[in-house]
């Protein structure tokens, strides 16, 4: 430090942390639930998918996914994760949909993902516990109010948008 010259600090940053968040949205019904988990691996997401399935929607007959394409998001993960006969169960409850390659964004949980992020996440948060409270605060309260998305994609749109994925003969 030189007289006359104001003091200077290098600042640096310090990683707290890192937590995968798994987001579960049903738009209709304006409900919404988010998994924080240390990883990201198959076991964690079919532990997301028991609980979607035998906790929050145990009467349903069909549970219908629509998710990106990342590797873990397959039904083989239920059966690294489960008993054969458990997975078997849980596979046969959901109806699989994926959205085509870099078409994450047509997956309406991905717009609720935003939400949260620019709602919620839009700062440092300084540990995991901290992050659950949070993100459980924002569930509860877009939960109570049955926030639901406001789709306006429609087929005429999509047959635009993604001509180059539909053959021409």
């Amino acid at each position: 430090m030189t007289p006359g010259q104001p003091e200077r600090r290098d600042y640096e940053y310090e990683r707290n942390g890192t937590a995968n968040l798994f987001m579960m949205f049903a738009p209709l019904e304006g409900w919404r639930h988010i998994e924080i988990t240390d990883r990201r691996t198959a076991i964690d997401y079919a532990q997301a998918l028991e609980d979607l399935s035998d906790r929050h929607f145990p009467n349903a007959k069909k549970i219908i996914l629509v998710q990106d394409n990342l590797n873990t998001h397959k039904p083989a993960s239920l059966y690294e994760a489960f008993p054969p006969d458990k997975a078997r169960r849980l596979v046969e409850r959901f109806e699989w949909h994926y959205t085509p390659k870099h078409g994450s964004w047509l997956d309406v949980a991905e717009s609720e993902l935003a939400v949260l992020a620019s709602q919620c996440l839009d700062r440092r948060i300084p540990g995991k516990q901290i992050l659950i409270h949070q993100v459980a605060a924002w569930e509860a309260d877009r939960n109570a109010h049955h926030a639901k998305a406001n789709w306006q994609f429609t087929t005429d749109d999509a047959r635009i948008k993604l001509m180059h994925l539909y053959p021409t003969f």
